[in-house]
C-alpha cells in the first residue's frame, strides 16, 4: 500500500510540474482588448487591430525578435473580412480568450475568439497563439444566410485605363477576402508559391512566382506568400491553409493580391449555399508570420517553426520505414495470410519497421482489385470492411503476432465511402475504431478520397476527428494525394503524413532523380518528415527502359535509392520477398540510418545544392542549434568535388563527420556565398554526414 501511495504521489508531482511548465509557456501568449484596440501576441510576434465592433481591421504587425514594426496607413474603415454583398455595419460582437490543452497530437495554445454579425451573416475568427512561435494562425467560420455572392475570376487587365477607379472598385467588390494586411514602404519583394498534388498526373509539384509591389493590384496564385522589404529587411510570410489552388472550393482564380501598402488573402472555401443559421461552417485558415532572421532562411525557419507546432512528432508513432507491396503491381492478387507472413519475414530482414497491407485484406472487393469490384455504395454490404476469411482464415491475429515477434507494426489500407459527400462518415469511422479496439491498429492509408463540395469537406474532417479522439489522439492517417480533389500539403495536415506519389517500373515512370527532385522542391516549404517517399525494386522491368538510358533505376545502387528517402519517411514500394539476395545488403544502411533518424528528423530539413536533374550535385540539410546533418548526392556528374550552397552563415567553421563510410572526416569554413565543398569518388553516389559548428 505504501508503494502504491508513493507511486501516486510521484505521478501527481510530475503532473503538477508539467502543468506549471505549460502555464509558464502559455503566459507569454496574450489577447487583450482595450478600448478600440485588440492586441494578439506572444514573445515573438504581435498583431494589432482596430476592434471596430468586432469587424477587425488590421493595423500592424510587430516582429519582437528584430524590433521591426511592419505597418502601413492602417485599414480603418476596411475590415479584414470582406464578403461581397454584405456591407451592413457590424453588430452583436463578442470576444473571449481561453486556453486549449495539449493532447497526444496537438500542442497547447491560447485561443482568441471574435464573433460578429453583419447583416444576415455571422463570422467567427479564432486566433491560435502558440508559445515561442513567430506566427499566429486564424481559423474562419461562417453561419447565417446570404444571397449568392459571386466567385469572380475576371482580370484587372480588362479595365479601361489606369484612371478608371470606378471599374476597378466594381471588380474588387466581387471578391471575398479574409485578411487585409497593411505594410509600410514601396520596395517589397514578393514570392508566391503554388503547389500541385494529384501526382499520378503531375511531376512538377512546386511553382514559384516572383514580383515587386506596385501601385496597382497584382493577383497571385499559391498557398504561400513570402515578402521582404529590400530597404528595412523586414519580412513576412502568409500561409493559406487550404487545398492546392486549382482544387480549392469556390476558387476565385487567385489566392493573394498585392499592391503598395496592402496585401490581401482571397477565398475561404465556402459558398452561400454551404451555410445555415444554426451551424458554424469552417473555412480555410490563414497564418501570418514574421521572419526569424535576415535572408531567406529567416522566413523559412519561421514558417517551419509554425508547421512544427501543428502536430506533435512522436518518434515511436510517427517515424517509420514502411513497406507496401502495391508497387510491384500485383495489386491484391497475392494478398493472403501465407504471403503476408513471408513478406513480414523479408521485411524484417531488410530493416522495415511498418508493414502496410493495402487493398485486398477486406471482404469487399474494390474497383482497384485485380478481380474487379466497386467502391460505390460500400455500406450496402455491412461486411465490406471485415477481414476476408478466405484469405485470412485465422483473421489478422496470426499476422499481428508474427509482426510483433519481428518488431514490425501492421497498418491497413482504407477507402472511405465517398457516396453523397461522405454521408456515411460515422460508419467509416466506426469501422476503424473497431479495428483499433480489436487489433490495436492505429495507422491507416486513406485512399480514394474526393472532396468536391463543402459538405464532403466537413464530413471527411468529422471522420478523421472521430477516429483520432477514439484512439486518444494516437491515430496516424497516411493521406494519399496522388489523384482526385483532396487536401494538398497545407490542409488537414495535422492528422499524420502524406503518401506522395505512385511510381512504377512497369510503366517506366519511376526515375530516381524524379523522386529526388519532387522531395527536394517540396522540402523547402513543406516538412520532409510529413512526406512518404518511395524507393522501388530496381531489378524489376529492366528491359522496359531503353538500353542506353543512363538514368534508369537499374543503373543506381539500391543504397542510393533508399538514401533518396532518408530526409522523409521511407516507403519500400515493392514486394520485399521478391527482392534478389543482393538487395538485402542495403539492410546495413537501414540500420545506420535508424541510429540517427530521430536526431536527423528533429532538425529543420531544407534542400541544398542544385535542383536534382540526374546530372547535378544536390542534397538536404537538417538544421539544429549547433549541429546538424547533410545528405549529399552526386548525380551522374563528372566532377568528384563540388561546392554546394548550404544554409550555414558565411565564415562558419564546421567539423564534418561521415555517418556512412563513403567519405572521410574533415574541417571546413563556409565561404562568402554560404557554400561548402564536398567530395564523392564516383557518379550516382551519396554521403550522410553529421556536422558540428566549431
Amino acid at each position: 500500500m505504501y508503494h502504491i501511495l508513493i507511486k501516486y504521489f510521484l505521478l501527481a508531482t510530475l503532473f503538477f510540474f508539467i502543468q506549471q511548465n505549460a502555464s509558464a509557456q502559455l503566459s507569454q501568449c496574450n489577447a487583450i482588448l482595450k478600448n478600440d484596440t485588440l492586441i494578439i501576441e506572444n514573445n515573438k510576434i504581435k498583431r494589432i487591430f482596430h476592434w471596430n465592433n468586432g469587424a477587425l481591421q488590421s493595423v500592424g504587425i510587430y516582429n519582437k525578435m528584430s524590433g521591426k514594426l511592419i505597418t502601413g496607413k492602417g485599414t480603418k474603415g476596411k475590415p479584414d473580412v470582406y464578403i461581397p454583398g454584405v456591407q451592413t455595419k457590424p453588430t452583436n460582437s463578442t470576444f473571449r480568450v481561453y486556453n486549449v490543452l495539449a493532447n497526444n497530437a496537438s500542442y497547447e495554445h491560447v485561443a482568441a475568439e471574435i464573433i460578429v454579425t453583419t447583416g444576415t451573416i455571422s463570422t467567427k475568427r479564432i486566433f491560435r497563439i502558440y508559445a515561442d512561435c513567430p506566427a499566429i494562425v486564424c481559423d474562419y467560420y461562417i453561419k447565417g444566410n446570404a444571397s449568392d455572392w459571386v466567385s469572380y475570376a475576371g482580370e484587372l487587365e480588362n479595365l479601361k485605363n489606369i484612371e478608371d477607379e470606378n471599374t476597378k472598385k466594381a471588380a474588387e467588390g466581387k471578391f471575398l477576402f479574409t485578411e487585409r494586411l497593411p505594410i509600410t514602404g514601396t520596395h517589397w519583394e514578393v514570392r508566391s508559391v503554388e503547389f500541385f498534388d494529384a501526382s499520378d498526373y503531375n511531376n512538377n509539384l512546386v511553382q514559384e512566382y516572383s514580383s515587386l509591389l506596385y501601385t496597382r493590384e497584382n493577383k497571385l496564385r499559391g498557398n504561400l506568400l513570402l515578402t521582404r522589404n529590400k530597404i528595412t529587411k523586414a519580412g513576412l510570410f502568409i500561409l493559406k491553409e487550404a487545398p492546392v489552388s486549382n482544387i480549392q472550393l469556390h476558387y476565385q482564380g487567385f489566392d493573394f493580391t498585392t499592391e503598395r501598402d496592402e496585401i490581401k488573402v482571397a477565398g475561404i472555401g465556402i459558398g452561400p449555399k454551404d451555410i445555415n443559421e444554426t451551424e458554424w461552417v469552417r473555412g480555410y485558415s490563414v497564418v501570418v508570420g514574421v521572419d526569424g532572421g535576415e535572408g531567406e532562411i529567416g522566413l523559412l525557419n519561421s514558417l517551419r517553426s509554425y508547421q512544427e507546432k501543428q502536430r506533435i512528432y512522436k518518434k515511436e508513432r510517427d517515424a517509420m520505414i514502411l513497406s507496401n507491396t502495391w508497387g510491384d503491381r500485383n495489386r491484391d492478387s497475392r494478398i493472403n495470410e501465407t504471403f503476408i507472413v513471408t513478406e513480414l519475414e523479408s521485411a524484417a530482414k531488410l530493416g522495415v519497421t511498418h508493414f502496410q497491407i493495402d487493398d485486398g485484406w477486406q471482404t469487399g472487393v474494390s474497383s482497384n482489385s485485380a478481380f474487379g469490384g466497386s467502391l460505390t455504395d460500400i455500406w450496402n454490404n455491412p461486411d465490406y470492411w471485415e477481414v476476408n476469411k478466405n484469405k485470412f482464415p485465422n483473421g489478422l491475429e496470426t499476422i499481428l503476432a508474427k509482426a510483433k515477434s519481428l518488431g514490425i507494426t501492421i497498418t491497413l489500407w482504407f477507402n472511405p465511402s465517398t457516396d453523397s459527400s461522405f454521408k456515411n462518415w460515422e460508419k467509416d469511422a466506426d469501422a476503424l475504431i473497431a479495428q483499433y479496439k480489436k487489433f490495436g491498429i492505429s495507422m491507416w492509408k486513406i485512399d480514394g478520397v474526393q472532396i468536391p463540395d463543402k459538405k464532403a469537406d466537413i464530413n471527411f474532417r468529422k471522420f478523421l476527428d472521430k477516429v483520432t479522439e477514439a484512439t486518444n489522439y494516437n491515430a496516424v492517417f497516411n493521406l494519399d494525394v496522388t489523384a482526385g480533389r483532396r487536401f494538398g500539403y497545407n490542409y488537414m495536415h495535422n492528422y499524420g503524413n502524406l503518401f506522395l506519389e505512385n511510381r512504377y517500373t512497369d510503366w517506366t515512370n519511376y526515375y530516381p532523380h524524379f523522386t529526388l527532385r519532387n522531395l527536394w522542391q517540396l522540402s523547402k516549404y513543406i516538412p520532409a518528415q510529413r512526406l512518404q517517399i518511395e524507393f522501388l525494386n530496381k531489378w524489376r522491368n529492366e528491359d522496359k527502359y531503353p538500353a542506353d538510358d543512363m538514368l534508369a533505376p537499374s543503373h543506381y545502387s539500391f543504397d542510393y535509392l533508399f538514401a533518396i528517402t532518408m530526409a522523409a519517411q521511407p516507403l519500400a514500394w515493392f514486394e520485399v520477398s521478391g527482392l534478389p539476395n543482393e538487395a538485402f545488403e542495403t539492410a546495413k544502411l537501414l540500420e545506420v540510418y535508424k541510429t540517427i533518424r530521430n536526431d536527423f528528423h528533429s532538425g529543420k530539413i531544407f534542400p541544398i545544392g542544385n535542383e536534382p536533374s540526374g546530372f547535378n550535385w544536390t542534397g538536404f540539410q537538417s538544421i539544429k542549434e549547433k549541429e546538424g546533418y547533410f545528405i549529399v548526392f552526386r548525380e551522374n556528374n563528372p566532377e568528384q568535388k563540388a561546392s554546394l550552397t548550404t544554409w550555414l552563415a558565411p565564415g562558419t567553421k564546421v567539423q564534418l563527420r561521415p555517418v556512412t563510410k563513403n567519405t572521410n572526416p574533415y574541417s571546413a569554413i563556409v565561404d562568402k556565398d554560404g557554400k561548402l565543398s564536398f567530395m564523392l569518388p564516383s557518379p550516382k553516389s551519396f554521403a550522410l554526414i553529421k556536422y558540428v559548428i566549431q
